[in-house]
């Protein structure tokens, strides 16, 4: 996982939402030794989360999925869909390796989910990562949202006109983007500079009205331009 630059001066602020006490503990103070993180918060449920979010907006939400009354997914969805807290980037923390938290998560606004037994390490990496404004989306989880996509119904009301500003060759780049491709595997595949593939994504994430890469695999396969199935991607 690439590590971003921090901002000189602009430390990343991240709030932690956890119903466990000794865990948004120890997580806090992982988080505050870290060079260019700082957290600003700690919630106990998904209601605090969501009004310490728009009570002092962080960058990144660590956010737990099980918490009493509102849990972690809801709390996604209001901090996500309100304008005030729009900009905020929401990490999912998890002991439970599930398809349908992984589906409703990403659904709900999250930019990446990781499991509670996650190197520390790589869980401060992943912060910075959504931060930095990707989707943190491993290859392991896009299996697994795409199982979860195969054993769904197709959709009532089929959404494939949301694709009609897409041009031929943006589809081709979400396409594999929804097959868990990095942009320098795509850029590989396609035949395409780096700055190319980085451009197509920004235009799909601008005309798909995509949060991330993660918003961009779920409209890739609700918009039947990717099925997934014995012949779909793997």
């Amino acid at each position: 996982m690439t590590r971003p630059a921090d901002p000189p001066g602009n430390p990343v602020r991240v709030l932690i939402a956890d119903d466990q006490a000794l865990l948004r503990g120890s997580l806090r103070v992982l988080v505050d030794a870290e060079p260019g993180l700082v957290a600003t918060a700690e919630a106990a449920t998904g209601a605090e989360a969501v009004r310490l979010a728009r009570q002092d907006p962080p960058d990144v939400v660590l956010m737990d999925v099980r918490m009493p009354g509102m849990d972690g997914i809801e709390a996604t969805r209001q901090i996500c869909g309100c304008p005030e807290t729009a900009d905020v980037k929401v990490l999912i923390l998890t002991m439970f390796d599930l398809d349908e938290y992984v589906y409703a998560a990403l659904r709900a606004g999250a930019s990446g989910f990781l499991l509670k037994d996650t190197p520390p390490g790589e869980l401060l990496a992943a912060v910075r990562v959504v931060a930095a404004g990707d989707a943190l989306l491993a290859p392991a989880v896009t299996r697994r949202l795409i199982t979860e996509f195969a054993r769904r119904p197709a959709p009532s009301r089929p959404l494939r006109g949301v694709l009609d500003g897409v041009t031929g060759r943006e589809r081709e780049v979400l396409t594999l983007i929804a097959c868990g491709l990095s942009n320098t595997e795509i850029a590989e595949r396609l035949y395409l500079g780096i700055a190319t593939v980085k451009t197509h994504v920004s235009h799909l994430l601008t005309k798909l009205g995509a949060r991330d890469r993660a918003q961009l695999v779920i409209v890739a396969y609700e918009s039947g331009l990717v099925t997934a199935g014995p012949a779909g991607p793997a």
